[in-house]
């Protein structure tokens, strides 16, 4: 025990003695720890954490067929019509991408994110 006290005193003092490599040594310190912060809170968000539905393999995502063999999101009034009408669906929700949309009317056009 003895020679661990007398080792963190002599760090402490080449530390000290030193203090451009200390403050260095300390920010690369600072910012490896935060980065891998921010990036385990990314990856455990997206990718580890389970959904919050208790039988999350009953879930489903519905697309449209189109002309050819391309798939596309379905539309509101496509949407509305499942909702009415499916009786094997016990709730339906609805997600679409971001959208960008022009906002006219009094003054200038602005565009929005919807």
């Amino acid at each position: 025990m003895q020679a661990l006290w007398q080792d963190l005193r002599f760090g402490a003092r080449m530390l000290l003695k030193q203090p451009g490599f200390t403050l260095i040594a300390v920010l690369t310190l600072a910012l490896g720890i935060g980065a891998n912060t921010a990036i385990f809170s990314v990856v455990n968000a997206v990718l580890l954490r389970a959904l919050p539905f208790s039988e999350p393999a009953r879930l489903v995502m519905v697309y449209e067929k189109k002309e050819g063999n391309s798939y596309d999101t379905v539309s509101y009034q496509d949407f509305n019509d499942l909702r009415a009408q499916c009786r094997t669906c016990e709730r339906l929700a609805a997600v679409s991408p971001v959208w960008t949309l022009n906002l006219t009317g009094a003054g200038d056009a602005q565009q929005l994110r919807g």
